[in-house]
């Protein structure tokens, strides 16, 4: 099972970015993907489009369906589903990878922006999660992969901004929970975070071209995708990887080809000691 060949992954935010980077890695195989994100029309500061990443994944050899999707609305994400069975005939693998962003403490934090943040992350993976999963009950070796970090409860990772932490570890409780209530059912939920910063474009809003420099691409949580993704899903759920950790494990010694910038020292990432 090294190969994702005819299968259907279902991706969140996969217009740009580590979705879209998973995305292509699948279509490499020959893997349909399910482009479920916002972005229709080009945004002034935002690379990609739906459409631009169906593009993609058709040139790298797999079979695309963009379709227009804000996971804050289950109607939306039900509709979906709906399409990608009449296309596909059924989902294989769900990528929970769309997530809302902002670093901010409880004074700089409007109700706005937590209320985006736990609409995306937590209600949006969970509702997601919910919609896929009588199709994913259904299918041959099935997975949930979440991008969410180790839940780790130490003060430091709350105390700058305890909005976006609670948020993404919503995202983690869902992998923890279930993992164990999909179990015997042979549906498998992992998490996968990055033990360096990667470049995206909600890295470079944040710490502009200099964190840029410092990070790995999204090439490197693709490839590490690939390998839990093309696993035995009854012997290989309820894991919390990391990006690097996973494919050193794999026989991967060399990861200067993930650098953004070669010769550079990659920053390392959140939630990670």
């Amino acid at each position: 099972m090294n190969t994702l060949k005819g299968k259907t992954l279902f991706i969140t935010g996969a217009s740009r970015g580590i979705g879209l980077a998973i995305a292509k890695r699948a279509a490499q195989d020959g893997a349909n993907v399910v482009i479920a994100a916002k972005t229709a029309e080009p945004h002034p500061k935002l690379p990609g489009t739906i459409h631009s990443a169906a593009e993609e994944i058709e040139k790298a050899g797999g079979k695309a369906l963009p379709l227009m999707v804000d996971i804050r609305f289950e109607e939306q994400i039900h509709a979906a589903v709906k399409q990608t069975v009449e296309r596909f005939g059924g989902i294989d693998i769900l990528v929970n990878n769309a997530s809302a962003i902002s670093l901010t403490g409880t004074l700089e934090t409007p109700m706005k922006k937590f209320d985006l943040m736990f609409g995306v992350n937590v209600r949006g993976t969970y509702a997601t999660t919910q919609a896929c999963l009588p199709e994913l009950l259904k299918a041959k070796n099935p997975h949930v992969l979440t991008l969410s970090p180790p839940l780790n409860m130490k003060p430091k990772w709350f105390e700058n901004h305890v909005a976006y932490t609670m948020a993404k570890y919503g995202m983690s409780m869902c992998v923890l929970g279930m993992a164990e209530e999909f179990r015997d059912r042979g549906v498998a939920f992992n998490a996968l975070w990055p033990r360096t910063v990667i470049a995206t474009a909600a890295i470079n809003m944040i710490g502009g071209q200099d964190m840029m420099e410092a990070s790995r691409t999204p090439e490197i949580m693709a490839d590490a995708a690939h390998v839990i993704l093309t696993r035995d899903s009854r012997s290989s759920t309820g894991n919390f990887f990391i990006d690097e950790d996973l494919l050193r494990e794999t026989g991967v010694k060399d990861f200067s080809k993930y650098l953004v910038k070669p010769g550079t020292e990659p920053m390392q990432d959140f939630f990670l000691d």
